[in-house]
């Protein structure tokens, strides 16, 4: 087995078998629902941040809480929360950043009674002095109940040094998008989509020494010439392991994304030339752009996927669509007529972790392979 291949399989991971390495370590783990979490908070409390964005599988105890018609990831992480599954967590923040989280944060503090809910009341218009003043108020009422969680008080200095690590971390994940890009024979769908996935399992140090590693091994081979087709795919979530399959069937290689779940977590860094670093995470929420879960009035999301499909010099975007998630359904219409108007073949193809027939998602993405 290549020396590749070992680090691929070192973060092939189960995020239930992390907290309990974790927790039988004696550390305490904070779930972070989507998206957007201030994990350094988390980190600098000496505790490990967790991203849980649902599981795959059918809905289950979660429909006696919420109609059928909500997004799938809402579902499946209210499911863990009431099987008891994420009950060695000590506590799970959760941001209401759409309907459907905001409904996820009332439904947890009744339900799931293991773990304490953290609630964060985001300001969605992030941009201006009053909206980023609130946001810092809200990490600031965060960062005294992860105080009172992990028994010691927060210092500024943990969170500089929480924020230079994460920063390296999304450093490294930028690095390791742009090399799988020119490496796709290597770093196929399914292996892209472990990196990006992994990180959110890990402590960020060891995630970030793995990924170190990968890049390095990359760096020392030549590019890869690709026989198939590139692509840029967009969306909330897009980790589906049989979407994954279906695209190495077709020979459709992921050369960038415009994915909340992947380079949603990386693209934009922190300040660290500061002295309120609570703040600074605040802030951080304000730069980002081209969100589907953030207020964005420009709509700047579908020019950001046309910028990542000329620069790779792609074939097409795929746009993978969390059912029953209305922030993504609103923009699709928008994105897909800058696209057509781009010239850029695109499709849709919409993502739900309870499926379990990928044929019709397969006859599009052959189709698609084929026109493009």
């Amino acid at each position: 087995m290549s020396n590749i291949n070992l680090l691929l399989e070192k973060l092939d991971v189960c995020p239930f078998e992390q907290l309990d390495k974790y927790t039988n370590e004696g550390k305490k783990v904070i779930g972070c629902a989507p998206v957007y979490a201030p994990e350094e908070l988390v980190y600098a409390a000496g505790m490990i941040p967790m991203g849980i964005w649902g599981a795959e599988g059918e809905v289950t105890s979660a429909k006696e809480y919420f109609p059928a018609f909500y997004a799938a990831p809402i579902l499946r992480l209210m499911d863990l929360g009431l099987e008891g599954k994420l009950d060695k967590m000590s506590g799970m923040i959760i941001g209401g950043l759409s309907d459907g989280l905001k409904g996820l944060s009332q439904n947890w503090k009744r339900a799931v009674k293991n773990v304490p809910c953290l609630y964060i009341g985001y300001g969605q218009n992030r941009k201006i002095k009053a909206g980023i003043d609130y946001n810092e108020k809200q990490y600031i009422k965060l960062k005294k109940q992860l105080e009172e969680i992990a028994g010691c008080e927060i210092e500024d200095s943990k969170v500089e040094e929480a924020i230079v690590l994460y920063n390296r971390h999304r450093k490294a994940m930028q690095e390791f998008n742009q090399l799988a890009s020119t490496h796709l024979n290597t770093i196929t769908p399914t292996f892209r989509a472990r990196v990006m996935s992994s990180a959110y399992f890990f402590d960020k140090a060891e995630h970030l020494a793995i990924v170190e590693e990968i890049n390095n091994t990359l760096k020392s081979t030549p590019e890869e010439k690709f026989e198939g087709k590139k692509i840029v795919t967009t969306g909330i979530l897009a980790n589906s392991p049989d979407i994954m399959k279906i695209l190495e069937e077709f020979k459709l290689g992921i050369v960038d994304d415009n994915v909340n779940h992947e380079s949603g977590q990386f693209d934009y860094l922190v300040d660290e030339a500061t002295d309120n670093p609570v703040r600074a995470l605040a802030k951080w929420i304000s730069d980002i752009e081209g969100s589907a879960l953030l207020y964005d009035p420009s709509k700047l999301r579908g020019q950001i996927v046309i910028d990542k499909v000329k620069e790779h010099k792609a074939d097409g975007v795929l746009y993978l669509m969390t059912k029953f998630s209305e922030s993504d359904e609103f923009d699709y219409p928008i994105i897909r007529d800058e696209l057509n108007e781009a010239g850029i073949m695109n499709i849709l193809v919409e993502v739900d972790q309870q499926m379990t027939n990928f044929e019709q998602a397969k006859t599009a993405l052959q189709t698609f392979a084929d026109m493009i």
